[in-house]
């Protein structure tokens, strides 16, 4: 992968992790209740379910790109205007986050609760399904893409879910303040609203 479309990823990545959802709240919920560190399995968990997912999108999208080029083309196309339909969604959004304190339980209850998460969470996987196809080249071997690309998205949110819950852990009524959550998302949702339209114009 080029350096240029790397750092694209890159960029893409930090922007998707910080932008408010169940992961977010999830990792907020245990920094509020047990601090970064008493946080960390259920960060593992989140990560874990992530991962899960991109396996099975990577599986998918794979051999899509050997039997459909041009498939694979259209899902691009989509997937640029569903990134730019989500950013419209955050940036209207003003409800605050759910976060639920029964947080008790083992290291790995907390695991397998934030794993599950992830895991089940459909918006996830079908985000996961417009954004990668924009940073492969159906010319190129598709393994070590999809390597760079998995191992970016995961060593990124693995960062910003601990520092989620480490900011939630010390800003406890910040994180829930009504206004700064408007525009957290209003950021966030222009953000994802400005790459959808610059990865659309890259598919031209």
């Amino acid at each position: 992968m080029p350096l240029e479309a790397w750092l694209a990823l890159l960029s893409a990545s930090v922007l998707i992790s910080l932008s408010p959802g169940a992961g977010a709240a999830t990792a907020m919920t245990f920094g509020l209740n047990h601090g970064v560190r008493g946080a960390a399995p259920a960060v593992a968990g989140l990560i874990a379910g992530f991962g899960t997912q991109l396996l099975i999108v990577a599986v998918g999208l794979g051999g899509l790109v050997a039997t459909s080029p041009t498939l694979f083309q259209a899902i691009k196309w989509i997937g640029a205007g569903y990134l730019i339909w989500l950013g419209i969604q955050l940036w209207r959004a003003r409800s605050l986050l759910s976060l639920d304190r029964e947080t008790r339980g083992s290291k790995r209850q907390h695991f397998i609760s934030a794993y599950l998460v992830n895991i089940t969470n459909p918006k996830g996987m079908v985000f996961l399904v417009a954004l990668m196809p924009q940073f492969m080249d159906p010319t190129l071997p598709r393994t070590p893409q999809l390597l760079v690309i998995a191992a970016t998205l995961l060593i990124v949110d693995w960062s910003v879910m601990t520092g989620y819950s480490g900011l939630a852990s010390h800003l406890s009524r910040w994180m829930q303040n009504p206004k700064a959550l408007r525009w957290q998302n209003r950021v966030s949702g222009s953000a994802l609203i400005l790459a959808g339209l610059v990865l659309s114009t890259a598919t031209l």
